[in-house]
């Protein structure tokens, strides 16, 4: 496989935690493999950017938990930002002892913090729980959250909780939720404080994406920016699937790349961030609904030629229902940070998410341990946010928060909190830039078990699909960990490697794990 090649669509962390691992352990140059990438910068959804006087920005935080086996393989050979003798995984774990989380202010109501000991279940939202858990998923195909539970389940604090932890709606799909339910049952006991969650130092894109791509440009791998695959001939057969072409626009011009048999194509079908955009401290983000870009148009063009290239209809097709909207805040000095470590009782870092479990945007913010990016200031801090039901009205600002401009998403948050006080100087101190991602859970969505193509579909001998919207089985979507278990898997299936993809824990098998659980769900 020396001599094979190997292209990629897109450069999210699937496509160059793919790439690393075709160089560490299937063998080919680093010269021999290109990524795609149709915009001017890599990462995919694992971005961030800006600068202190712009402000700063980033769509989304993701969070980190002891068992991404997957992922902490990835980075135990990639090399930190701050230090190139230390592996960007030793640094987060060397973080995490620091800065672990023990939230104390996990939900706020009426501006007073929730107490949480009592996770809000009545028996038939414990029996409905454990009854989702021992479902078939074949039996909740298409099926919606709001189908397999009661009314008052979405009143418990349990609900608030989860849901804002990992971004469901009640409308999203009972096979997804599910699958969290079983996969972080070892966190459950914990999910108040939030004590088993863990963060990278700095924001992803500072953390995992930058090192990795230091790491595969020395390796030789060449990046395409601006660049983007519209098609790829395919022969198939009854038995097989290859791979003969890429068709792409480059600079403004149509090309094509014929591939040899012994060539490699990895497709990241979809993407929760496509169309997203961002507004300003005087402007609302505008709300792009038309598909533009490689990501979606690809994958149905792919679909249309084989039914096991999967079905991206339905997490692509109801925006309204996949959409929400996040905010990143620039301050010029540390008031926000005293008066919410305050409020909460927990330094920055270790304070993990404050839900707001009165507004009717369903807003969360979380004061990350500051620096957040790695080139940042140290008279700069920056905090995060975002809001689950952007179209509805808010409590103090009398707008639809997707209508509302920086300034005015950050006044609706100091009120909640009752900071209203300090509402003109944290005005004329922050940046607040709000960004809007019509397909930020799409992924979620109600599904059969047929519309999320096989990582190496049938037959298929030089193409894969990677990321979000590629099947494996019981993972969990919305994860970097579920990306890079694609990337291993599409890696050692295809150049057939005797090598086991990282394993996959299962902690609802043990007894210890399930007993903890279930006190949790009866705490009060």
């Amino acid at each position: 496989m020396n001599n094979s090649k190997a292209y990629f669509v897109g450069s999210g962390i699937a496509s160059l935690s793919a790439a690393c691992y075709l160089i560490k352990d299937g063998g080919l140059d680093g010269k021999n493999i290109t990524i795609f990438e149709e915009s001017e910068k890599f990462g995919g959804s694992l971005d961030a950017g800006g600068n202190p006087k712009e402000g700063y920005t980033m769509r989304g935080g993701r969070m980190f938990e002891e068992k991404f086996n997957c992922t902490y393989d990835l980075l135990s050979f990639i090399p930190s930002i701050s230090n190139s003798q230390k592996s960007a995984k030793d640094e987060l774990m060397e973080f995490h002892q620091e800065f672990f989380w023990n939230d104390k202010a996990r939900l706020v109501a009426n501006g007073e913090i929730v107490d949480v000991a009592n996770l809000g279940f009545s028996e038939r939202d414990r029996i409905d729980l454990v009854k989702l858990c021992a479902t078939p998923e074949k039996l909740l195909e298409k099926k919606t959250i709001t189908d397999v539970f009661h009314p008052h389940f979405f009143e418990s604090n349990f609900w608030f909780i989860w849901c804002t932890t990992f971004a469901f709606e009640p409308w999203h799909s009972a096979i997804e939720f599910k699958r969290y339910c079983l996969r972080f049952t070892h966190l459950f006991s914990t999910i108040d404080t939030m004590s088993g969650i863990y963060r990278t130092q700095f924001n992803q894109f500072d953390a995992m994406v930058r090192p990795i791509v230091k790491w595969l440009k020395e390796h030789g791998v060449i990046l395409e920016m601006a660049t983007e695959v519209i098609d790829i001939s395919l022969k198939i057969t009854e038995k097989e699937k290859i791979a003969e072409r890429l068709h792409l626009i480059q600079n403004g011009m149509e090309k094509t790349i014929e591939l040899s048999a012994e060539d490699l194509v990895f497709v990241t079908n979809g993407t929760m961030t496509a169309n997203s955009s961002v507004g300003s401290k005087q402007q609302a983000p505008e709300l792009h609904t038309e598909k533009t870009g490689s990501a979606w148009k690809l994958w149905q063009k792919l679909a249309a030629k084989s039914p096991d290239f999967g079905n991206p209809i339905p997490f692509c097709n109801d925006i309204p229902k996949t959409k929400w909207e996040s905010f990143t805040v620039t301050a010029r000095d540390a008031t926000f940070f005293d008066l919410l470590e305050a409020f909460s009782g927990s330094e920055a870092g270790k304070g993990g998410l404050i839900t707001i479990k009165d507004s009717n945007w369903l807003l969360t913010v979380v004061l990350n341990h500051q620096p957040h990016y790695f080139e940042q200031p140290k008279d700069v801090w920056v905090w995060w946010g975002y809001g689950l039901f952007p179209d509805k009205e808010g409590n103090f600002v009398k707008k639809k928060m997707s209508a509302c401009t920086g300034d005015e998403i950050l006044t609706e948050v100091l009120s909640h909190f009752r900071f209203t006080e300090h509402l003109q100087h944290l005005l004329e101190t922050s940046i607040t830039i709000p960004a809007m991602m019509p397909y930020i859970t799409s992924q979620f969505m109600p599904r059969t078990g047929k519309d999320r193509p096989q990582v190496i579909p049938a037959g298929s001998k030089n193409l894969a699909f990677i990321g979000q919207y590629a099947e494996v089985p019981d993972d969990v979507v919305f994860t970097v960990e579920y990306s890079v278990r694609t990337a291993q898997t599409a890696v050692f299936g295809l150049l057939n490697l005797d090598k086991e993809v990282s394993p996959f824990y299962k902690g609802q098998h043990d007894p210890a794990i399930l007993f903890e659980a279930l006190k949790m769900m009866h705490r009060k």
